[in-house]
């Protein structure tokens, strides 16, 4: 009788209790309504996210630092015994001369250039319409030249039209343009001090987090935590320092050509080509619209003067920065660019690929987990055949030398 009841209950319990996937999507659903929860009562944590939105960007300006500062003081702590402390006091004093010097050298050579491009951008427009008119011009486009004299007005009146809505917006904005500028203020004020803790006590990090992690999961979360550490120092020491290099030789490169602008375009190549893959590609567009309006010869040279950059950055800056490689596939990459930079915008293109490597780490040491837990990717155990050969035993003489 016993039997019978449990042969009844049986495909319940196989179909739904006893199986795995019914179990996950249950979790899944329950996943689901948790979030929907969260999202129906998100005004409950709004005071969180404005501390989170005023904390992270000092928090996030003083790591990058960190992980590109970290590594000279701590050299400088094992292989020259200098304490910590004085170590990063002649660090700060050393950053503070740079910033100095650049105040006073660079800046404003590329305020200048800045405002040059501004002042000469009329004539720069009004050279893009001789040649347009120029080339409707010619005899061999008398059947479209209409349709593209008005698809050019439509484009000129849709500009203008863009302009000026855009500087409605700006003077209606205008009390959200003083926080944006508060914000900076603070976060430039803020992330000194951030940064100075993050050197003197950056070693005792890792310590102090796993003190709160239950002593059975504190090797496996120290592993995680240092697998992350990697990839990101790696990351961002490698875009900084490629990025440096990239502007350096952008700027002299467009020097000894002539190129006109040459520092602002340099430190625009350079800071663009933070973006993977596309942002020496951004940055010499305006390089070739300025050569354009120049001479047709400063055309090619600037050409040359990125053939050669590339080439040199190829072949000997970025195999030298071991911390520019992520191992990420080129189309992975320009995905999450896309996808990052439509939801959040520009700072989404910049964090996408470390906010990525992230969620890659912690998604492959959940699946190491699930793996082995699950049981469902063990291989088939292979039986033992009697009538095959026993496998050959080498014998293994050792010698014994005395001391």
């Amino acid at each position: 009788m016993p039997d019978s009841k449990i042969t009844k209950r049986s495909w319940f319990y196989r179909w739904f209790l006893n199986n795995k996937a019914t179990v996950a999507l249950i979790n899944i659903l329950l996943a689901l309504g948790v979030i929907w929860a969260f999202a129906n009562i998100s005004w409950v944590f709004k005071p969180v996210t404005d501390f989170l939105m005023m904390v992270f960007p000092p928090v996030v300006l003083s790591a990058v630092l960190y992980y590109l500062l970290e590594p000279l003081v701590r050299g400088a702590e094992k292989r020259f015994k200098i304490p910590r402390i004085w170590t990063i006091t002649i660090v700060f004093i050393v950053i503070i001369g740079l910033i100095v010097w650049g105040v006073v050298a660079l800046i404003p050579i590329i305020q200048t250039q800045t405002q040059q491009i501004i002042d000469n951008w009329p004539k720069y427009w009004k050279n893009i319409q001789d040649t347009t008119n120029t080339f409707l011009a010619s005899s061999q486009l008398d059947g479209v030249r209409d349709q593209i004299n008005t698809q050019f007005n439509n484009l000129s009146k849709n500009v203008v039209n863009q302009i000026n809505n855009n500087i409605a917006d700006w003077f209606n904005n205008f009390t959200s343009a003083v926080g944006v500028i508060t914000n900076v203020l603070v976060t430039l004020a803020t992330a000194p001090f951030v940064l100075f803790f993050m050197l003197k006590d950056g070693p005792r990090f890792k310590g102090e987090m796993l003190k709160f992690v239950p002593v059975k999961f504190r090797r496996s979360t120290s592993e995680l935590l240092g697998a992350i550490n990697q990839s990101l120092s790696n990351y961002i020491r490698g875009q900084l320092t490629v990025a440096f290099w990239v502007g350096v030789m952008f700027s002299v490169g467009y020097s000894i050509v002539g190129q006109k602008y040459a520092l602002t375009l340099g430190v625009l190549a350079g800071f663009l080509n933070l973006i993977p893959y596309l942002g020496s590609f951004l940055a010499i567009i305006p390089a070739i619209v300025i050569a354009a309006f120049t001479a047709p010869l400063m055309v090619v040279k600037v050409l040359v003067v990125f053939a050669i950059e590339q080439t040199i950055e190829s072949r000997f800056v970025s195999p030298l920065v071991v911390g520019s490689k992520m191992e990420m596939h080129p189309v992975t990459t320009l995905l999450i660019l896309l996808a990052a930079g439509k939801m959040f915008g520009l700072l989404g293109v910049f964090l996408g690929i470390p906010v990525y490597a992230i969620l890659k780490i912690l998604f492959m040491r959940f699946f190491d987990w699930f793996k082995v837990v699950s049981g469902l990717y063990e291989e088939p155990k292979q039986i033992d055949d009697p009538q095959a050969p026993a496998p050959s035993k080498t014998i293994v003489t050792t010698k014994r030398i005395d001391q």
